[in-house]
């Protein structure tokens, strides 16, 4: 005799006193015993019962890899770096010993600079990595490469590798056919990766597989799609633009617009120049602005956002995107053939100088422009004049060359020291140059000598442990030894100060050993600050 499942299952969650199947005699401890004796022969007839499943299609094999291997001693380098890439983080970590976590980065950076490519054993946790960490994806996607791409596909969570497009993933399809089968009919991501990939090889190819299939996408599609269009983006684009313009998303529609401002031979940028003009002129006195007083239908279909964010006039707020969005040449030829260091210096009248500096700020990062970074930057402020409000200088700085960036910044905290520095230094090349090294290094010294808050500039020691050239660990080492405490310091910042300065000069220390690794050096073992690994 036998009984039902879902019987066996009532009488176990009610208790055989309360529910005893028919099965089932004896006392109470008989009864329980016989209920699992019940239980396990209905297991066991569940189980023979069972069909065998279709065994899945088995994935195809991992494309090679034909990139160097990591030297021996690069490679344990990585497998640790991958283990403790959860330890504690960087600047306001007491201790002196490095910050494993905080170097993987750059050794990521270093290998794919050298043209390595990742063990196949540690690519699984090199993706964990890229998944847990954004700042990582790039560099840990690149290193990955056509076998990362691969394993990526066979696991859900490692997923964003698909729609990433980075550097070191394979190649498009070299068959036009299967890259439309797989655009018409691959997933999104999939698409994504794909569309990207073909606009880094064809810009042309790839505008026409959007273009194929693009009234048919979904809105929060079609807006990815587009935003791959800033690679390579140039005249051609623009037919495909100009009628993005009228698409029915907000956000699509305003996206098209930014692309379109960034072509200065553009229609869009020729009216937005217009408009521009028509705002701001040149009196005998200086600068005269007269700001919209409506944002009529030509603006908004040209990508002017008709509401202000809260706290600003929409007057100011309308000028600004009509600033930004017209070229800069626009302004040499308005006002008398003046380059934009004399356009700068101008007198604005009537209030309206930092709302048009600040657009010509955005307009200079959107174009790329140097000549009007380097004029709305200037020189770096001397010492008895504030820190400018107008713009954004990490942003104007980024479109520098390297070397001026660095001077310019390098200048500034020599003047200025590190307050207003950091969003500036995040911008700078890495490793930083020897002039910027020891002048952060020396603004640090002075921090530490004025008796400053040590933890105000625990951001700064965190990018200088990143950022800053192996070579300097001597210079920084000086500054390891405990210094008297002024009177009016932070009580135990001396203490504070010596631990941070070790920990620096024993992470250069160690950036040293790692470069030398990966470039197949020999290394004395058991580095400082290394654990003697």
């Amino acid at each position: 005799m036998s009984i039902g499942w879902d019987d066996l299952v009532g009488s176990a969650l009610l208790g055989t006193e309360r529910r005893r199947p028919a099965i089932v005699a004896g006392d109470a401890d008989e009864a329980a015993a016989g209920l699992l004796d019940a239980a396990a022969a209905g297991v066991v007839r569940r189980r023979a019962g069972v069909r065998p499943g279709v065994a899945r299609e088995r994935p195809g094999l991992a494309p090679p890899d034909t990139r160097w291997p990591l030297p021996e001693a690069a490679r344990q380098r990585l497998d640790r770096l991958l283990t403790d890439r959860t330890g504690g983080g960087s600047g306001n970590r007491r201790g002196s010993a490095p910050n494993l976590a905080e170097l993987l980065p750059q050794w990521l950076a270093e290998a794919n600079l050298l043209g390595y490519g990742a063990p196949p054993a540690l690519l699984p946790a090199l993706l964990d990595a890229a998944r847990a960490r954004t700042d990582l994806r790039t560099d840990a996607v690149a290193l990955a490469g056509p076998r990362g791409l691969w394993l990526a596909g066979l696991n859900p969570d490692w997923k964003f590798v698909l729609r990433s497009g980075h550097r070191g993933l394979a190649a498009a399809p070299e068959d036009p056919d299967a890259a439309e089968r797989l655009w018409e009919e691959g997933l999104f991501a999939e698409r994504v990766a794909l569309l990207t990939r073909i606009r880094l090889a064809d810009p042309a190819r790839a505008l026409a597989l959007l273009v194929s299939t693009w009234s048919g996408e979904r809105a929060e599609d079609r807006l990815m799609f587009l935003d791959s269009l800033r690679v390579g983006l140039s005249g051609a684009d623009e037919p495909f633009l100009e009628q993005a313009l009228t698409d029915r998303s907000r956000n699509v529609r305003s996206t098209a617009a930014e692309l379109l401002a960034a072509l200065p031979e553009s229609a869009l940028a020729g009216r937005m120049a217009d408009r521009a003009r028509s705002c701001v002129s040149l009196g005998p006195d200086g600068i005269t602005v007269e700001a919209p007083y409506e944002c009529d239908a030509g603006m908004e279909r040209d990508g002017v956002a008709p509401k202000p964010p809260s706290g600003r006039g929409e007057r100011a707020w309308w000028l600004g995107q009509l600033v930004d969005a017209a070229p800069l040449a626009t302004w040499g030829a308005r006002f008398g053939d003046r380059d934009p260091e004399q356009i700068i210096a101008l007198p604005v009248l009537d209030g309206w100088q930092a709302d048009l500096h600040a657009a010509w700020c955005r307009a200079a990062v959107r174009q790329h422009d140097t000549g009007w970074a380097r004029a709305l930057l200037g020189p770096p402020p001397a010492p008895s004049s504030p820190v400018a409000a107008v713009g954004d200088p990490a942003k104007l700085l980024s479109i520098l060359p390297e070397d001026e960036r660095a001077t310019w910044v390098a200048e500034f905290i020599a003047t200025h020291g590190l307050s207003e520095a950091f969003q500036m230094l995040g911008v700078c090349a890495v490793p930083w140059s020897e002039p910027l090294g020891r002048a952060v290094v020396d603004a640090l010294d002075i921090a530490r000598d004025a008796g400053s808050y040590p933890w105000s500039f625990s951001g700064v020691m965190g990018l200088a442990e990143r950022c800053l050239d192996p070579a300097a660990a001597d210079q920084v080492g000086v500054l390891s030894a405990a210094a008297e405490e002024p009177p009016d310091g932070s009580p135990g910042a001396g203490a504070y100060w010596s631990e941070a300065f070790q920990r620096l000069t024993g992470t250069l220390r160690l950036r040293a050993v790692m470069l030398a690794e990966l470039r197949g050096e020999a290394t004395a073992p058991g580095a400082p600050g290394d654990g003697g690994e």
